[in-house]
């Protein structure tokens, strides 16, 4: 799609045609391209393509053309120039941090972030010479001013974050960003781009887990980040190359085949969260809940200016000891138990024990993640099935 096609159409429209062509194909959905190399027209063309000089198809491991068609919607999506698939949300991420870091250097982050994330920062980094300086106040702006130094590269923020719905302020970090001449990084995951597009309030550089909503099926592993033409074009030249973290053909056709129903999806999530953040609001065996939608979240207002919507993710505290938080999650019928969120399906997780369990107890209390706390990444399903399930399980303490 054209330049001039993706500023005419309006997101729900990219969504559906961004990144194929159907002339061009002969082809109503995407073609999968099931290759690992490409022929090339000539020597001096096939030299050129390796030099980067021209853009082509050279290996499977740098490209594909249908990756290339999932890359191209969700830059038009996400309003970048360029996006660059990878075989998940953490190789995104990886990436993207690695073209910006020399040995020596540091960023800031949030403290409040994905618990594998925390750990790719604070343990595999500083392996490499990298420094993650965690800001466990990240709603404070000045302790990200008082934790930029003359070796910090960037900023990174996650926003809605996972599991406690920390709410960036995409718009301030990217004034001090840019004031210091780095780059804000934002993961835009929860959100995903028909609730928030961080661009627009002045973030570089996108990554996603893709595998969530992107995806929206739990079918493929997957992850992408965006950013400027340059930006992209290094990291698909130098780490992308090297180390090979590419995202299968396959994968790639299904996330353009979830990305047609993203608007339609988003909104599902986003009407049921909000009605079960609201009945849990209320429930004499719930302690507090984490929901963006609700007035009583910490960053509602700011929620409400960034967002076109507060997604499906939100968690709540229950009463009582851990033995009773694990007998709610037992008792779930309709609501799935698993390590997940982003799909069509409901689903519950006990972060303390799945996705935040590598993290001590005092470092997931630091980023108010108790034991106590369950996760529910909210489905599409009838909300009314989904609170009588949720009422019955909370029967238990």
């Amino acid at each position: 799609m054209t330049e001039e096609k993706k500023n005419r159409y309006k997101f729900e429209t990219l969504c559906v045609h961004a990144g194929h062509d159907v002339l061009e194909t002969k082809t109503i959905s995407p073609p999968i391209y099931q290759s690992v190399a490409y022929p090339f027209e000539s020597a001096e063309y096939a030299a050129k393509l390796f030099r980067y000089e021209i853009e082509g198809h050279m290996y499977g491991r740098m490209d594909n053309p249908t990756n290339k068609m999932f890359e191209e919607r969700l830059a038009a999506v996400e309003l970048t120039d360029k996006a660059l698939a990878t075989s998940s949300g953490m190789a995104a991420e990886f990436v993207a941090c690695l073209r910006l870091l020399e040995k020596g250097d540091n960023f800031v982050t949030a403290g409040k972030i994905y618990g594998g994330s925390n750990r790719l920062f604070s343990q595999t980094f500083p392996k490499m010479g990298f420094e993650a300086i965690f800001v466990y106040e990240p709603d404070n702006i000045d302790i990200w001013v008082e934790s930029i130094n003359e070796k910090t590269r960037f900023l990174y923020v996650e926003t809605p974050s996972n599991p406690n719905l920390f709410i960036g302020d995409i718009a301030s970090l990217a004034k001090l960003a840019h004031e210091n001449e780095i780059p804000l990084i934002v993961d835009n995951t929860v959100a995903s781009p028909a609730l928030q597009q961080p661009v627009v309030l002045g973030a570089d550089i996108i990554v996603h887990s893709a595998t969530k909503f992107l995806s929206g099926n739990a079918t493929c592993i997957s992850g992408v980040v965006a950013g400027s033409a340059d930006y992209i074009d290094k990291i698909r030249e130098i780490e992308y190359r090297n180390i090979g973290p590419s995202l299968s053909p396959f994968n790639s056709w299904l996330l353009l085949l979830g990305m047609e129903t993203l608007s339609l999806r988003m909104a599902k999530h986003c009407e049921n969260a909000q009605a079960i953040a609201e009945f849990l609001e209320n429930h004499s065996k719930v302690v507090s809940v984490n929901y963006p939608g609700l007035k009583s979240h910490p960053q509602y207002e700011l929620a409400k200016k960034q967002m076109k919507g507060f997604s499906a993710l939100l968690s709540f505290v229950t009463k009582g000891e851990l033995t009773d938080t694990k007998n709610v999650i037992d008792a779930f019928n309709l609501i799935i138990h698993t390590g997940h969120l982003g799909t069509t399906k409901t689903l519950a997780t006990h972060p303390a024990f799945t996705t935040h369990q590598q993290l001590s107890r005092e470092e997931r209390l630091a980023i108010d993640i108790p034991d106590t706390m369950i996760r529910l990444s909210v489905g599409i399903e009838d909300v009314n099935d989904l609170i009588e399930d949720i009422d019955r399980a909370l029967v238990k303490i």
